[in-house]
């Protein structure tokens, strides 16, 4: 579970709550129920209009993504790559095949299988590049349909506020109907604001840091099979991988994998 995203999520709902409050304002006041119909639910079936059904559909479990915390390996796969070439340099590449579809990762998995069949580092490189940017391409997209629903809410809160102006001027004598007129009119606004800023705009940027770090792990992977086919030494192929870690990260296993 990311903690972050559920502090950002209730700290959202309660900052809003308390400056109500702090107002002296009811919370009631901004709960309406035609605003959500209007302001979410409009924006939502936009979607359908710009993006394709599978994501549009699929936008709710990319939702779900942001909730979730994700371990790319990059300790472990540094540790790997030196073992890995460590065990190349021993007892020669084809070595290397011997547990190969026992392998968590993939990616790592067909790269070194690239390796071992004797593909040269060029073809490797275009293959797992371009395994890479269609991953890319795909994260991007689906980043690109919330960040379409940010930019959708705002416009829809607009033709909810125009939509109980309207209610209103057309009902002046009815004074009964001008307070949820007027609540239709300003509520959607705010709706459509706080989704825009306060939900599906930080969870685009979120998913985008998730695929920055899975890019990240990916291109370490890359680097490590192009550095054990080079024949590069261990502790080499150990610092061209550390140069990808954060510093705690990095001290952590340095002392591990640049042993002499």
């Amino acid at each position: 579970m990311d903690i972050a995203t559920i502090i950002g999520f209730v700290g959202g709902v309660a900052a809003v709550m308390l400056g109500v409050i702090s107002g002296g304002s009811n919370i009631m006041n901004i709960i309406d129920i035609p605003s959500v119909f209007i302001t979410i639910g409009g924006s939502y079936f936009s979607l359908f209009v710009s993006s394709p059904l599978n994501k549009a559909l699929g936008i709710w479990g990319l939702i779900g993504r942001c909730f979730k915390t994700f371990d790319y390996g990059e300790k472990t796969t540094v540790q790997n790559m030196v073992s890995l070439s460590e065990k190349a340099r021993r007892e020669g590449i084809l070595a290397l095949e011997e547990g190969l579809d026992d392998l968590d990762d993939k990616f790592m998995s067909e790269g070194l299988r690239l390796m071992v069949d004797g593909s040269d580092g060029v073809a490797i490189r275009q293959i797992l590049e371009n395994e890479m940017a269609q991953c890319e391409k795909r994260h991007m997209e689906f980043a690109g349909v919330i960040t379409q629903w940010a930019g959708y809410a705002p416009g829809w809160g607009m033709m909810g506020t125009v939509i109980g102006l309207i209610g209103m001027l057309n009902n002046l004598e009815d004074k009964s109907s001008l307070g949820p007129n007027m609540a239709v009119a300003l509520v959607t606004t705010l709706y459509g604001s706080m989704l825009a800023n306060w939900l599906f705009g930080p969870l685009a940027t979120k998913l985008l840091a998730q695929n920055s770090s899975e890019m990240n792990a990916k291109e370490m992977v890359l680097e490590g099979i192009l550095s054990i086919q080079a024949g590069d030494n261990p502790r080499i192929l150990a610092q061209k991988l550390l140069t990808y870690l954060d510093p705690k990260a990095r001290k952590a296993i340095e002392a591990d994998v640049l042993k002499d």
